[in-house]
């Protein structure tokens, strides 16, 4: 294998921009991820996931990085070869939270990319203004307005050409992250089905290659990404081994092929049975884990209960169960979650509490008796908004009835 950094210093990363202003000290932090020093390692991949993956956004150096952190991972002489792959990963897509349970709507993405592109900023004003006088009330009027405001077209077209030039820039290294699903090492393996599960435009020759490597692996972590994947890959001459994996004695493949039937529309009873035991359980700390949502099967799960058509009252419970059992940053994405599944879309003006259906009254007490822990986090508050629901700890109390 050729040197994985070769080219590094032919590209003017001075010229590049990330967080931070000027990328000039990027090559430096790539070169530190083949250091024998392990402080030095762990200190490069965290500056790079701080200034060229800074909160999620992706700048001028994300996509130069791009093939550098795939060939390091490909380098069987590169040691963590996981941490550039999915550093990689996260610099294609952003926060997988974002695309889960559905996958990346490419296409969409493209298309809001394709129009800012040719829209003038005042014609961009003009929508928005339009956005905001179709508020539903005034709290989410201020709410809008606060957007528009704060709206920096400029900054919002270059971010966006920004993240999918990363993506693209991943997409071009697929053929490397195939060849990983049949690397020795199974963190490897399990890496590179997470990456290639964001590409839907290439779909067609990565799934062969996920079906073979079911046909031979063994460790289910490895068995658990690559069926997640397929199912995000709109895998559907997969089903039948989903199937067989649903039946298995394993529990995290068991899982997997539960996700993978939900996503693809073939959530029966057995599907549903094992996405509401996941969504009703506890974290267990020693179990394995998967790398979508940082290993939240109980989240995953609830989100694939919710994008059902209608889940039966025992998976409602399982989910509300799962929330009840939050805590601070778990809470929120649970609480979107169980309120899809019990409200289907926001009830705007807000009914009064009685005049809720049994599973919509459970699911505003469960939120309004999460811990305060919780109740501090703005991305909650920004959930209930949308939902009409109390953003005040002690007001949605009071409208469930609670002292």
């Amino acid at each position: 294998m050729g040197e994985p950094l070769a080219g590094l210093d032919g590209i003017d990363w001075a010229g590049l921009d990330h967080a931070y202003g000027s990328a000039e000290d990027v090559p430096g932090l790539l070169r530190a991820l083949s250091s024998s020093d392990e402080e030095k390692r762990e200190a490069a991949v965290g500056e790079l996931f701080t200034n060229i993956f800074h909160q999620g956004s992706r700048y001028g150096a994300s996509a130069a990085a791009v093939p550098f952190l795939v060939a390091l991972a490909a380098d069987p002489d590169t040691p963590e070869r996981t941490w550039p792959l999915y550093l990689a990963s996260a610099l294609a897509i952003g926060y997988d939270e974002a695309h889960l349970p559905s996958g990346v709507d490419i296409t969409a993405w493209r298309e809001e990319t394709a129009r800012l592109r040719v829209t003038e900023p005042a014609a961009e004003k003009r929508r928005l203004d339009a956005w905001v006088a179709e508020a539903a009330n005034e709290q989410e009027r201020l709410y809008r307005e606060a957007e528009r405001d704060h709206f920096d077209f400029a900054r919002v077209l270059r971010l966006i050409e920004a993240d999918l030039a990363a993506y693209d820039a991943v997409r071009a290294e697929l053929p490397t992250v195939a060849s990983l699903l049949g690397d020795g090492d199974s963190e490897v393996r399990a890496a590179a089905a997470y990456t290639a599960s964001w590409f839907p435009e290439e779909a067609i020759a990565t799934l062969p290659a996920l079906d073979a490597l079911l046909d031979v692996e063994h460790d289910p972590d490895v068995i658990a990404h690559a069926i997640v994947a397929a199912g995000l890959l709109d895998g559907r001459a997969l089903l039948p081994r989903f199937r067989e994996h649903l039946a298995g004695a394993e529990p995290l493949p068991r899982w997997a092929a539960a996700i993978a039937l939900a996503r693809l529309g073939a959530a029966d009873a057995p599907v549903i049975a094992e996405l509401a035991a996941s969504s009703a359980s506890s974290p267990d700390t020693d179990a394995p884990e998967v790398a979508y949502l940082e290993g939240d099967l109980r989240l995953y799960s609830a989100l694939a209960l919710a994008e059902l058509e209608e889940a039966p009252p025992d998976a409602v419970d399982a989910v509300l169960d799962g929330l009840s059992r939050t805590s601070d940053m778990e809470s929120f994405p649970m609480a979107g979650a169980a309120l899809r599944l019990t409200f289907g879309t926001p009830a705007v003006p807000l009914p009064r509490f009685a005049d809720l259906a049994p599973a919509q009254q459970r699911t505003v007490r469960t939120i309004a008796e999460l811990p305060p822990e919780s109740w501090r986090w703005g991305n909650l508050l920004e959930i209930l908004r949308a939902w009409g629901l109390p953003t005040v700890h002690d007001e949605c109390r009071r409208y469930a009835g609670l002292a």
